[in-house]
């Protein structure tokens, strides 16, 4: 007999809501790559991601200091958050009680509903005159952006850490006990390794979302088109590029940006990749 009406239009229309979905990530970098690949192929790929000058009044698109400034400042974020998200994750899942988790945890997933201006003017308000005042250099630097963003990304990284740790079977805890491990070594040997996949993934969607933010980065990192050689220079990142220039952009100078959109969608891709291989590797060795 074949399925009743009912699961079958269920079927369909999850389907459909699925592909709606795929279809429409298709069509946004099918739009980018439509707007950005031409003026690249002819402006010559090797001089807009490799040259450091960028000047759209005088016809000149270089975008490699902004792939720098947006790879330290992804790294650096990923510094300060990643550690500390898995931290709070294995806190508050093995040495916690639930009743005090189920208050903290809710609290710290709040975090993502605030606007990123806020963290922004935090930032330029706090944080960019400590680093000024204690370590020199502007305040509004790659530093400072790299830990609003660390602090951005956590309710990302906890959240799902969190929930792949809490997923792990007690009985894998209270077989490393039985064994004579203490608390931290079963957590270290064996809730952490059978986690990994749910952690890994939880620092991919943070390094996502860090290397895509947009207001807190304009706000926090300087907008110098200068290479960074410290981390405490101001920089220049690629979305903060697009964010500031296409309001007023035309022509080649609005190409240039949607090119610049390409990179950004190619970064995202490659460092979402090596990150994926990297995890399969690991597993394979196990």
């Amino acid at each position: 007999m074949g399925q009743p009406i009912g699961e079958r239009i269920v079927k369909w229309t999850l389907l459909a809501l699925a592909l709606s979905a795929l279809t429409s990530l298709l069509l946004i970098a099918a739009f980018i790559f439509k707007e950005g690949v031409p003026f690249m192929v002819r402006y010559g790929w090797l001089k807009f991601l490799f040259s450091s000058d960028w000047q759209p009044g005088t016809g000149h698109f270089g975008v490699y200091p902004m792939i720098v400034a947006s790879l330290c400042v992804t790294l650096g974020a990923m510094l300060v958050g990643a550690p500390l998200g898995i931290a709070v994750a294995i806190f508050l899942n093995e040495f916690v009680p639930r009743h005090v988790t189920s208050v903290i945890k809710p609290a710290i997933e709040l975090l993502a509903a605030i606007p990123s201006v806020v963290y922004g003017f935090i930032g330029v308000m706090v944080i960019a005159p400590l680093i000024r005042n204690h370590l020199g250099g502007p305040g509004l630097s790659i530093l400072c952006a790299a830990i609003v963003l660390g602090v951005m990304v956590l309710p990302t990284i906890i959240s799902i850490a969190s929930d792949a740790i809490g997923s792990v079977p007690k009985s894998y805890r209270e077989g490393a006990l039985a064994l004579g491990a203490t608390r931290w070594q079963s957590v270290h040997m064996v809730v952490l390794k059978a986690a990994r996949s749910g952690i890994v993934a939880g620092v991919i969607l943070g390094m996502g979302r860090a290397i895509g933010e947009t207001m807190a980065v304009i706000m926090v990192a300087g907008n110098s088109f200068m290479l960074p050689r410290s981390v405490l220079d101001s920089v220049r990142t690629l979305t903060a590029n697009i964010a500031i220039e296409m309001g007023s952009a035309t022509g080649a100078h609005r190409q240039a940006l949607f090119a610049t959109g390409v990179v950004l969608f190619v970064i995202i891709m490659i460092l979402n990749s090596v990150a994926m291989a990297a995890m399969k590797n690991r597993k394979a060795k196990r």
